[in-house]
């Protein structure tokens, strides 16, 4: 089984790459499936019904997403009804939606998905450790293709989270950062691991954003709004070749694109 992972989605940018990138991919890989962080998808901060569907229609299969899932309204009704969209599993459970689940690829393997996000410099959620670990328990009677996006901020935090899952999943992969890491490897007991997939975005960028906007920011440590970036537009991600007989990844490769 061959699983495109792809990294955070930002903003018309980084849906552009998507849209007109991802059907070549699906053939020239001979993907079964593909995953897309998406929380920075609609104006570079939170996600909308209308952008859920038009990165579904080019090809997505799940969207997983992180601490900016409530940036937008109308995603607190639309997340409890679309399963493709998972938010992280470690929110409080009054939280709308869900942050696991198992989908069938269009040749009827089932592929678990995960979305967990760290606590290291960020918000003090359920632990992700313990709650990832019953997460998976669940998930390995249904199949043995699990793949874990931790959406984390250190990265400590996150290569933790490869060892701890070593073995129990297929793939832990890295979000939030936005940039991709050369650090992709296969764990001793079989999990695929980067400790972060990248961004999908413009890249004169910083991190997605108009870099006169943060540069202000820096230097004057006064108020400004960010504004999404526009040039030199690219896809970053993984693909993970997985033996669906045992759940164990085959390989890794970092995906680098240009629009």
């Amino acid at each position: 089984m061959r699983i495109l992972f792809i990294g955070d989605i930002v903003g018309s940018p980084g849906r552009d790459a998507v849209v007109k990138l991802v059907p070549a991919l699906k053939k020239q890989e001979r993907l079964d499936f593909v995953v897309a962080n998406a929380e920075n998808a609609a104006g570079g901060s939170g996600i909308t019904p209308q952008v859920a569907g038009e990165l579904f229609s080019c090809g997505i299969d799940v969207l997983t997403s992180g601490d900016h899932i409530w940036k937008k309204r109308d995603i607190f009704e639309f997340i409890k009804e679309e399963k493709r969209i998972l938010r992280p599993l470690n929110f409080p459970l009054v939280a709308p939606g869900r942050g696991k689940e198992v989908f069938n690829t269009a040749s009827g393997m089932k592929v678990g998905i995960i979305n967990i996000q760290g606590r290291v410099f960020m918000e003090a959620l359920e632990c992700p450790f313990r709650t990832v670990a019953e997460a998976v328990k669940e998930l390995q009677g249904e199949t043995k293709v699990i793949i874990v996006d931790i959406h984390a901020e250190a990265t400590s935090e996150k290569i933790a989270l490869g060892w701890y899952l070593d073995g129990k999943v297929s793939a832990v992969l890295g979000t939030h950062t936005h940039v991709q890491t050369a650090d992709e490897k296969i764990l001793p007991q079989g999990t695929a691991y980067i400790t972060d997939a990248g961004m999908t975005g413009p890249f004169d960028s910083v991190i997605g954003r108009r870099v006169e906007d943060v540069l202000e920011r820096f230097t004057s440590c006064l108020p400004r709004r960010f504004e999404v970036a526009s040039d030199n537009i690219q896809l970053h991600g993984v693909i993970v070749q997985i033996n669906e007989d045992n759940g164990k990844a085959v390989s890794i490769t970092r995906l680098q694109r240009k629009l």
